[in-house]
C-alpha cells in the first residue's frame, strides 16, 4: 500500500470512527425523547382509565364500548386510543429494554425496533456528543476499522482497474 493509500484509509478509518462513535449519543438522546413520549401518553391513557372506571367499565369493556357505537366517529375515536394505548406500552417496553440493556447493545436495539416519530425527530434535533464513554470508545473503533476496510477495498479495486488499463495499453 502507498503512501497516499495510507493517508486515504486512515482519513476513511477516522471519518467512520467520528460518525460510529455517535451511535451511544444517538440511542441516549432517543431513550430521552422515549421518556417525554411516555410522559405526555401515561396522561392520555390514565385519564381514560379515569373515566372508564367513573362508569363502571375497565379499559377493554370501554374500547368495546366505543367499537360497537353505531356513530362512525365514536368507533374511529376507539381505534385511535387503542392505537395509542398500543404505542404506550410499546414506548415502556423499549424504554424498558434501552434502560437495561449494556450501553455498547442500546444503538442495535434502536436499529431493530425503534419508533418512526420518536426516532425522527431525535435524528432531526441530535446534538452529536464526544464519545468518552467506554460504548463510545466501542463504536468509534467499530467505525475505524470499517471505514478503513472500505476504504482499502475501494484501493484494492482502483487499483486492478489501473492494473488492467497499463496491460491492455501494453499489449496494443
Amino acid at each position: 500500500m502507498g503512501p497516499i493509500a495510507r493517508i486515504i484509509t486512515i482519513v476513511a478509518g477516522l471519518a467512520g470512527g467520528t460518525v460510529f462513535s455517535q451511535a451511544p449519543e444517538f440511542a441516549q438522546q432517543y431513550r430521552q425523547r422515549i421518556g417525554g413520549a411516555i410522559d405526555e401518553l401515561r396522561v392520555i391513557v390514565e385519564d381514560f382509565n379515569t373515566q372508564a372506571a367513573e362508569h363502571h367499565l375497565d379499559r377493554q369493556q370501554a374500547l368495546n364500548t366505543y367499537a360497537q357505537s353505531p356513530d362512525d366517529f365514536l368507533r374511529d375515536r376507539g381505534v385511535s386510543m387503542q392505537s395509542t394505548i398500543t404505542r404506550y406500552e410499546t414506548l415502556l417496553s423499549q424504554q424498558l429494554h434501552l434502560g437495561t440493556a449494556a450501553p455498547v447493545a442500546k444503538p442495535f436495539l434502536l436499529l431493530g425496533n425503534a419508533d418512526d416519530v420518536v426516532f425522527a425527530n431525535t435524528w432531526r434535533d441530535f446534538v452529536p456528543g464526544v464519545p468518552v464513554s467506554f460504548a463510545g470508545l466501542v463504536w468509534g473503533a467499530i467505525g475505524f476499522i470499517g471505514g478503513w476496510i472500505v476504504a482499502a477495498l475501494l484501493g484494492l479495486g482502483a487499483r486492478r482497474v489501473v492494473r488492467r488499463r497499463k496491460g491492455v495499453h501494453q499489449t496494443s
